[in-house]
Order: C-alpha cells, then structure tokens, then sequence
C-alpha cells in the first residue's frame, strides 16, 4: 500500500486548519471533521483496491533483439475491476540500457484493457535480462494506490541486425532497393554462362547475335548470358583493438558484422556462396562459403557472441590457416581498419599475398566525428592548427586507398553507418565488371 500525492495534500490542509484552531477555534472543529472524513476514505479506498486481485499485464517482444535496430516491446495491461481506475505502469529494462523513464500511465475502464508499446535500440550483442512489470493502481478517491507485481523475468538475446536482412527482403522482392541507395548496375555477361536467345532490341550487342537462329525465325535473334553462379565470397572481420572505436554507440565490429550479413544475404540471391572468417591475435573462426537454405542462420549464430581484443591482429596467421582451408579462388571482403600509414604498411606484404591467390576487398573506416569537425569552421589559431592536423588524419586515409590501388588491391574508404550500402554496391560493381 502506498500513499498517494493527494492524501499527502489533504493531510497538510488538515493540518493548517487544526492549526489555525489557536486563533479562531472553529478551524479546529472542521479541522478534525475533515481528518475523520480521510481516515473513512483512506479505508473505502482500501476496500475498493484490495477487495480483488484486479490487474494483470504481460510483456510480449520478439525471442531475439537486432543489434543497433529498434525493437518493439509491447505491453499488455488488463483491468478486472467493475470501475474505472488509474495505473502507472512501469517495465524493468535490462539495466544495460541504463533508462529510468520505461513509466507509462493509462487510464482503465472497466474490464478493459490497453496496449503499451515502446521501443529499445541495443548496442550490443549479448544476453539482455528484463525484470518484472510494476503496475501501481488508484481508484476513484485517489488516496491509496496498490503495487502489483506482474510478469516473468525474461531473457532476451540480442544478434547482429537481422532486421536490416528482412528490410532487403521486402524491397527486394518489390523492386525498391534503390530506396535504400544500392544502384542499378546493368550486367554485360561476355565470357559467362549461356542463358538464353531472346529478339534483337535495339541497344544489344551485335557481337552476340545468333546468326543461325536469326536464319530460322527470320528476324535478329541474340544470346543472352548471365554472370558465373556459385562463385564463392567470403566476408573477413578483423576483432582487434583498432575496431574497438565506437560509432553512435556501436563499435566498428558490429557494424562490420551487420555489413557482413546483409552482404553474404545479397550475395546468396545472387546464386553466390557466402562464408564468415573472423580473426584477431590468432585465426579464430571460419564457416565455409555455402548457399544452403540454412547458411543465413549458421553465420548469424556464429557471429553472434564474437568481441573484440585488445591485441595486435596477426595477418600472417589470417593468410596460413585460410589458405589451408579454402583452395579456390574466392572474393574476400577485409573489414578492418587503419589509422595510419605505417599500420597499413606493416600489413601489406600480407595483404598482397591474400590478393594474389584471391580477389580482395580491404573496407575499412572513415571518422565520421572528424569529418563532421574538419567541414566546420576553425575560429582562432587553435582551431586552426585542430583543423590542420585532422586533415593530416583524413589525408592519410585516402593515401592508403591510393596505395592499396598502386598494389592491385581493391578498397573501399566509408563511413560505419553508409557501411552496408557501400559494400553491397562494390560488391554488384565488381561482379558486373567480372572482377571476382
């Protein structure tokens, strides 16, 4: 039982009239009228809650959170007393969120109940615990106000973004994946598989006109081709201490791990084998490249728990054990990250020796936070020299990008929330180019 603003009001005007009883009596009398009045509220209104068990609510969410989406938690709260009552409600996130202000306030008819729904937007992948649902209930007079403890405790497991996926699906299979900035990449499909022999349209190259079909249907008739299937990508994800830096809460390992699974999602529509290489001081795991139509699964369960290190990523140990493991030339997506050139450079034996045995890919990360800083204007000598050294920093990230391209080595410079979109809009590039 606890009581509410309102008697703790009336308690105070009780308490000025008694007082003001030593200077004119009669306040007093009334004083001690309207106190016998509370006490037999205070008890109508205890009758009123406790007489029945009258509140139930349940929490309904999804078995499985996406990383860095946001997921909708309802709330479901009912009333069985024959009256109309007041109830805050209030739901016991996982303390991760750090949120004190999950309270909700409704008003019940009788017998009826309401819908809650608020959303959550984790960060982090991991088990998150939710506690019990408190409801504090008021009735009518609004002087007591009755705590029900309603719901279970609930854990609820949090994977990388899977709800990015059934974005793709959707527009997809309506044809609106422009909306999402991927481009429209026409194919020209020379030296690939045969496909079929269609009607000359203007615009079709006349190096594929077939002049015996032609002959038969009496009018031009050219083949058709399409890209080479079941060629095999997969996407590399470096967990070392340089993706350990955070981007609107999310470090660069999880957008790296969302970008993987929309990317290996794209890939299997596009009849190509997806696999997942994640290393970091040693070479951790590895899921072979496969089309199956329970892959999608496989690397979400296998990219669910990995963390980051706080050690130096060995390259050398990435190029023996995948070489041991995968013999056919294979496109590599490299998510990493270089801040200088001398990190870069310290890899590139290593990264030429991936390229010459595969195609590669090298992503890594452009500092959104100081792009947005060199964009704005310096104003005192100070900012000036800030301005000039993070220039230095951006100037570095686009020289390794030329260094790489002078070692035949593919990259891709972005930043961590265009990351998705880039890469699968690389990716359909060079496929179309016939460069995997």
């Amino acid at each position: 039982m606890i009581l509410t603003r309102r008697f703790y009001m009336v308690l105070i005007l009780i308490i000025l009239l008694m007082g003001s009883g030593y200077a004119f009596a009669p306040l007093f009398t009334i004083g001690q009228g309207v106190l016998f009045l509370l006490l037999l509220s205070v008890l109508a209104d205890g009758y009123m809650l406790y007489r029945i068990r009258g509140i139930r609510a349940f929490r309904q969410c999804s078995a499985r959170f996406s990383n860095g989406d946001e997921n909708a938690v309802n709330l479901r709260v009912e009333s069985c007393y024959p009256y109309p009552v007041f109830a805050e409600v209030i739901d016991e996130v996982p303390f991760i969120f750090q949120q004190r202000n999950i309270s909700f306030r409704v008003q019940l008819q009788a017998n009826e109940g309401k819908q809650i729904c608020y959303h959550l937007r984790p960060t982090s992948r991991g088990i998150y615990g939710f506690g019990q649902i408190r409801v504090f209930v008021t009735g009518r007079i609004g002087l007591l106000s009755r705590r029900y403890t309603c719901g279970e405790e609930q854990d609820i497991k949090v994977y990388p973004s899977y709800l990015m996926l059934h974005r793709y699906e959707l527009l997809a299979m309506s044809d609106n994946l422009t909306e999402l900035g991927i481009k429209r990449i026409r194919r020209v499909g020379h030296h690939t598989e045969f496909e079929q022999i269609k009607e000359y349209v203007k615009g079709d190259d006349y190096r594929t006109i077939n002049w015996k079909a032609s002959a038969r249907r009496h009018e031009l008739m050219v083949n058709v081709y399409q890209d080479e299937r079941s060629q095999q990508i997969y996407s590399v994800i470096d967990k070392g201490r340089v993706m350990q830096q955070a981007f609107r809460g999310m470090t660069l390992l999880d957008y790296a791990i969302n970008a993987s699974l929309v990317l290996s999602y794209v890939a299997m529509r596009k009849e190509d084998k997806a696999g997942i290489v994640t290393f970091n001081e040693h070479f951790d795991s590895f899921v072979p490249a496969s089309k199956a139509p329970g892959q999608m699964q496989t690397l979400l369960e296998n990219l669910y728990s990995q963390q980051t290190t706080f050690g130096e990523t060995d390259f050398s140990s990435l190029c023996v054990h995948f070489n041991k493991h995968v013999s056919k030339r294979s496109f590599l997506v490299l998510y990493t990250n270089f801040s200088s050139m001398g990190s870069m450079n310290r890899q590139l034996a290593y990264l030429q020796q991936l390229n010459r045995q595969h195609r590669l890919l090298v992503v890594f990360f452009e500092d959104a936070d100081m792009k947005t800083y060199i964009a704005s204007p310096a104003k005192d000598t100070e900012g000036y020299y800030r301005h000039v050294i993070a220039e230095k920093f951006a100037f570095e990230k686009r020289l390794i990008v030329s260094t790489l391209k002078q070692n035949g080595i593919y990259s891709l410079l972005t930043t961590p929330e265009n990351l998705s979109i880039d890469v699968i809009n690389k990716y359909l590039e060079m496929k179309s180019r016939q460069l995997l």
